[in-house]
Parts: C-alpha cells; structure tokens; sequence
C-alpha cells in the first residue's frame, strides 16, 4: 500500500532572524506534526531574545506574488497568518484568500511581540478586522489581542473572556480561541467559542521567562493538525499539549540571554512526537 500524499500548510507570516518565533517557528511546529510547510514572509524583522531592532515589511505586490506561487503548485489544505506588518499586507493577503478555493484559515492576529515592542501598524488593526477574520474558520487572539480588536479593556475574569470571544465571532469567523496565557492563577486557561458553545481548554501554568513564540506556535500547531482533517475542537485541544510540552522543555533550552523560546522539537529529544 503506498501513502497518500503528504498535508500542506501554509504560513503567512514576518521572519524572526532569531528562530523562536514567525515563519521559523511555524515551519518547525508544522515539522513537528508531520506537516509539510509552505511559506510566504510578509516582513523582516531584525530581533533576537530581547528584543526587535528593526522591522522591513515586503511590499504587498511582492506578498502577493508568494501567495500566488504557492497556490498556483500547492495542494494547500490550512493557512495561518501570523505578522502582517501593515493595512497593504492585510488587504494584499484578504484578497488573494478570498479567490479561488476556500481553506482552512487560522488568524493569529499579532500585533505585539512578547519583548513588548509593536508588530502592527494601528491602521492594520481595522484592515484585519474588516478584511480578513470574515474569512477565518478560527481566530487566536490573546487577552490584549481580543481587547484591542474589540476596542475594550483585557478581560480580567473568565466571564469577560467568554464574552469577548462570543463578541468577536460576531466578526464573521467561524471560532475564536481566547489564549488565556497573560491572566494570572495557577492554570492556564484558554477558551474556545464556536458554533456548539465554550469549551475550557485547562493546563497548569508553566513558570518560565521562555516564552518567545508560543502564540505563533499555537497557532500553527491548529493550522498543521487541521490541515491533517483533525476536528477543530481536538485540534485545540492537542495544539495545546504541544506548547505546553515545549514551554516545559524549553525551560533549559539555553537558546539567547532574554526570553528564549519554546522547544518546537522536543519530542526529538525528550519523548515521542504529538499524538
């Protein structure tokens, strides 16, 4: 019996010359579940552990172009976009997606690294509101994230975090997953609203100053599981485990003297690759 052909996702996302987060973390999160992974950069960033020195966004004619080689040849079956730098890139990336075949869309709408500096220009804010979550089947914004979009205060309790998500599907998206990572307890909590309700996605807090990339990794683990024909919920749920387990070993990484990043591939290392 010979094997069918391999799942293809794709990142649209900016570069980190450091590695732990952007397209370099995507690819090794789509590695990682067996994913074969496809790439169009929509920024440089110049950045390292502690900090972005620069950003040189790509002109979105070029972005254009990237998106058009890959889904011209690809059989590309989920998409995620990370850093999208600016209102030319969203519409850019927004209408090349809405032609053609639908896919699978993940929207990991960053806008703030975890060193704290700025990723999205405000303007780009509206443009991904208006041009590209209508398109996505899930979106993954954190605490600020969902706040910013919304134009409120970060949800300072669980009740306001299910309320926010419930707001933002009101955007036009399939599913929204509130990462629940800057609120403060023991545990973890994530949230995720759909069409079938709220379900909690639950891990205890991992105490570590290494969490460069995790909302790029979460993101992308959902992108390669779905791409997989993985069930949303489930998806969520193992893309979950995934970073977890990487914040776990990415404790003793001893990658850059700042936040480092997570471990996308310590199941190489420490264990057997995501279930």
């Amino acid at each position: 019996m010979t094997a069918g052909p391999i799942a293809i996702a794709l990142t649209i996302a900016g570069s980190d010359s450091s590695g732990g987060a952007g397209i370099q973390a995507d690819l090794k999160t789509f590695s990682a579940f067996g994913v074969y992974g496809a790439s169009v950069i929509t920024a440089l960033t110049a950045q390292n552990t502690r900090g972005v020195v620069g950003v040189d966004p790509v002109a979105a004619s070029f972005v254009g172009a990237q998106i058009d080689a890959v889904l011209s040849d690809l059989d590309v079956r989920a998409i995620k976009t990370g850093m999208l730098a600016d209102a030319a890139i969203v519409e850019m990336v927004a209408g090349r997606l809405r032609q053609g075949q639908r896919r699978l869309l993940v929207v990991d709408p960053v806008m703030v690294a975890t060193s704290g500096d700025v990723l999205l220009a405000p303007d780009a804010i509206d443009a991904v509101k208006r041009e590209l979550i209508p398109l996505a089947t899930i979106i993954t914004p954190n605490l600020p994230e969902a706040a910013r979009l919304l134009g409120a205060q970060p949800a300072a309790s669980e009740a306001e975090a299910v309320a926010q998500g419930k707001a933002l599907r009101f955007l036009g998206c399939d599913a929204v997953l509130i990462k629940g990572g800057h609120a403060k307890g023991e545990e973890a909590v994530d949230y995720l609203c759909d069409g079938a309700g709220v379900e909690r996605f639950v891990r205890p807090r991992v105490e570590t100053p290494h969490t460069h990339g995790t909302g790029c990794t979460l993101s992308a683990a959902i992108a390669a599981l779905v791409a997989q024909g993985v069930a949303m919920r489930e998806a969520v749920g193992r893309a979950k485990d995934y970073v977890w387990r990487g914040l776990e070993a990415g404790r003793t990484l001893g990658v850059g003297r700042g936040h480092g990043p997570v471990d996308h591939l310590y199941a190489i290392r420490r264990g057997p690759p995501p279930a």
